[in-house]
């Protein structure tokens, strides 16, 4: 089953929590001085940890759901 990552960029706080659960998919990116999380890959056949990155997301600006 296919999935979707939406993710919030404005809300992103560049934490790297999500990097931390899923360094495969997520990476802190440099913008205007700030750094913000930014998914490699937003379609996705396979979940992986992706889940567990956005449980982990202290401002919930990442959410997943099925295509």
């Amino acid at each position: 089953m296919p999935f979707k990552i939406n993710y919030n960029e404005e809300e992103c706080i560049g934490c790297g929590a999500c990097t931390v659960q899923c360094p495969e998919n997520w990476e802190l990116v440099e913008k205007n001085g700030l750094f913000k999380a930014k998914p490699k890959q937003t379609n996705l056949s396979d979940i992986g940890k992706n889940k567990e990155a956005e449980e982990v997301c202290p401002v919930n600006c990442i959410k997943i759901s099925e295509e």
